[in-house]
This record gives C-alpha cells, sequence and structure tokens, in this order.
C-alpha cells in the first residue's frame, strides 16, 4: 500500500493516517476482480472510503487460474501502527453461477462463534462497513467489465491466525484470525499524550468562541448518534476519544455552563463504574458491571452467569431482554452513571448523559439530561427511551 500523505493535526504535532484492514480488503478485491474480468493486473488503484478521502492502493502478488484471479495490499498504520501493520490482506475472486456478489473469510480471518457482535455466528469476522466497501469495489469491476454474472469473494490474511492472539478476538469469540474492520477506512492515529492536547485545544476554542454549554461524545459512534437519532446539533460538540475524565476536568476548569455526553453503552458503562479513561487496556469492567447491576434489579443466577459470559453489551442486551429486566437494569446503570460524572464535574458544572447501543436505541438518560438535550437540539424533539 502506497503510503497515504494525510496528516491530522493532534495536539502539537502532525500525525500520518493509515489504512483500515477493510480498506486493503476492498482495494485486494477490486484488483483480484479487474484481473479476472478484463485480464489487467493494475500497479495500483483508488479506492473511496467512508471518511470521504479517497486513497491509492498498491496491488501486490497477483495470481490467477481457470475462472478465478487474486491479489493483496499490505496494510499501513500509518503513525498508529497495530499488530495488522504491514499484514498482507488477500482477496480471491471466482465467477460462480449464483447471480450477485458473495463476501466470505478464509485463511486468518476469523469466524464469529459467539452472538452479539457486528456479524452473526458462524460467518466471517468481516464487518459491515468492509464488506460495503468490497461489494461496491467488486460490483464497480464488473460493471466496468460489462460481467453481469456472479462473483464469490473471499478475504484472507497469511498471519491472520498468529496475530489473532494480540487482538480481542479469542475473549470475543472469534476464533482462528483476525477482524477485517474500519468504520472510516481510514487509520486516525493514536497518541494519548497528543490526543488528550487536541481535545483541551477545541474546548479551548469553544469557550473562546462563547460556547457555554457543550456536547460530548467519544467518536464516530456517538457523533452519529446524536446527529441522525438524537436530531441534535453538532456545532457545540468536541470528541473526547477514550478520555472522557480528562474532558471533564477541563470544561470544570473553564467554567462551561453543561456539559451533555452521548455514547454507546459500551464505553459509558465503564464510566458508571468509575472509569474515566475508557480504553479497554486500562478499564473494561463490562460485564462486570453489567453483571452487576442485574444482581441489583433481581437477576438470576442462571441470568447473571451468560451476561458474565456475554462477548458484548449487546449480546448481554439481549439476554436481559429475554429476562423482562433491560429497563430497570438500565435505569440501575443511568444512576449509577450519573453519580460517577456528577462525582467529576463537581458542583458548578452540570452534566448529563444519554447512553445507547445501535440495536437497541437509546437505553438510559440521566437526570437531568432531557434539558441538556433541548439545549443541542436541532429542531426536533429527542425520542423517548425504549
Amino acid at each position: 500500500m502506497a503510503k497515504l500523505e494525510v496528516y491530522l493535526p493532534v495536539g502539537k504535532t502532525q500525525l500520518r493516517c493509515g489504512y483500515t484492514t477493510g480498506t486493503c480488503a476492498a482495494a485486494a478485491a477490486a484488483g483480484a476482480a479487474r484481473l479476472l474480468l478484463t485480464g489487467e493486473s493494475l500497479p495500483a488503484l483508488a479506492v473511496d472510503t467512508p471518511a470521504g478521502i479517497q486513497v491509492e492502493a498498491e496491488l501486490l502478488d497477483y495470481a490467477a487460474g481457470p475462472g478465478w484471479a487474486s491479489c493483496a495490499v499490505r496494510k499501513d498504520g500509518g503513525d498508529d501502527p497495530d499488530v495488522t501493520d504491514g499484514t498482507l490482506i488477500c482477496a480471491r475472486v471466482e465467477r460462480r453461477s449464483t447471480p450477485g456478489v458473495s463476501i466470505d473469510g478464509g485463511v486468518g480471518v476469523g469466524r464469529v462463534t459467539r452472538p452479539g457482535l457486528d456479524q452473526p455466528v458462524g460467518a466471517a469476522a468481516i464487518n459491515s462497513t468492509p464488506r460495503r466497501m468490497i461489494l461496491t469495489q467488486v460490483e464497480q469491476a464488473a460493471e466496468a467489465a460489462g460481467y453481469t454474472g456472479g462473483l464469490a469473494v473471499t478475504i484472507s490474511v497469511p498471519e491472520g491466525e498468529k496475530l489473532a492472539g494480540h487482538t480481542f478476538n479469542p475473549r470475543l469469540g472469534i476464533v482462528g484470525g483476525i477482524s477485517i474492520l474500519g468504520t472510516g477506512g481510514i487509520v486516525r492515529p493514536m497518541s494519548e499524550a497528543a490526543l488528550i492536547d487536541s481535545l483541551y485545544l477545541e474546548q479551548d476554542m469553544a469557550k473562546a468562541a462563547g460556547v457555554e454549554d457543550l456536547l460530548i461524545t467519544p467518536g464516530n459512534y456517538g457523533d452519529a448518534f446524536a446527529r441522525e437519532t438524537l436530531g441534535l446539533d453538532l456545532s457545540n460538540r468536541c470528541t473526547c476519544s477514550n478520555y472522557l475524565g480528562a474532558a471533564i476536568d477541563h470544561a470544570a476548569g473553564l467554567g462551561f455552563r453543561s456539559l451533555l455526553v452521548v455514547g454507546h453503552l459500551g464505553k459509558l458503562i465503564k464510566v458508571a463504574a468509575g472509569g474515566m479513561n475508557t480504553h479497554s487496556r486500562v478499564s473494561d469492567g463490562r460485564r462486570e458491571t453489567l453483571t452487576a447491576h442485574a444482581a441489583l434489579a433481581g437477576g438470576d443466577a442462571v441470568l447473571l452467569r451468560a451476561l458474565f459470559d456475554s462477548p458484548t453489551t449487546d449480546a448481554g442486551l439481549a439476554l436481559l431482554t429475554e429476562a423482562n429486566l433491560l429497563e430497570p437494569v438500565m435505569n440501575s446503570v443511568a444512576a449509577a452513571l450519573e453519580e460517577q460524572l456528577r462525582h467529576r464535574a463537581g458542583p458548578e458544572l452540570e452534566i448529563g448523559a444519554v447512553f445507547f447501543s445501535n440495536q437497541y436505541g437509546i437505553l438510559g438518560k440521566t437526570a437531568g439530561a432531557e434539558a441538556l438535550l433541548a439545549l443541542h437540539q436541532n429542531g426536533r424533539p429527542a425520542p423517548a427511551d425504549t
């Protein structure tokens, strides 16, 4: 993969962005489809990412045979390399008699074995956004070649099974390899000190512009939910990443009047347990916290054991729904979250939170969150809790 010359100001430094495994898989699939359908083995091609940035992918390791072709792309993590940096992401595309495009994982791509993840049990751990990117790229290649038949795409990662041991996949019940991920297609560099500096700078600028009531989201999921579901105006929004505690401290020090937090349950349940840095390497008591609140709401031992064994909060929510305990448990979480937020914010900063899941929508609000929501409303009322 050619280097992506896109840089982000993070604090006082400029850090280079990289590519997600999903972008690599989409580029490799496009290259393999072009070779299969036209005989062309392009040295590189352009891929549009959901982040709105077009990247040029270098295509490697071409191969072909009767009815199939393959190529690979090397992962580039930019200035935030992870365990997959430098890994080959491979795609094989085959003609098939069934119409449409199928997408599956091969060697080194994990399989989902437990419910509650982005893909169903038994499916390859290729998340929804990468699947859409792969599908788009292959369909565009077929259209350009005038091909109307079916195609089967298989994504593989030769080193994937070895690398998976350095990820959270085994804990999540994803076996046999890594996941193909990336909601934006671009890896944004993560330097803790620089990110906190950037967070402070965002708040400083908002205060200088006369903002009194601040909206805080951890990142893309919170932004999308605040805008699309809650109908909030994001003009006064700052992103805190994993550093909610630092964001609250700085906002209180700057004298903001109020702070509204909108975040996924998977993040904010950690805060409800007192974890103000929500990075999984620092605090990850999601299952323990959810299980404790279910016990407080009267859950039996069978339910508590199942919750404790849940790979994700969404999987836990499904269990709570079956047990008719979703509402009381979420109310208990909301009360604990309010206590932690108010303690951190102090008496001068009004603070509230809304937490959600993409599957279940709004799960809970702290006391006073409704009034803060109204301050950021974009012309339509917020939906009621589900």
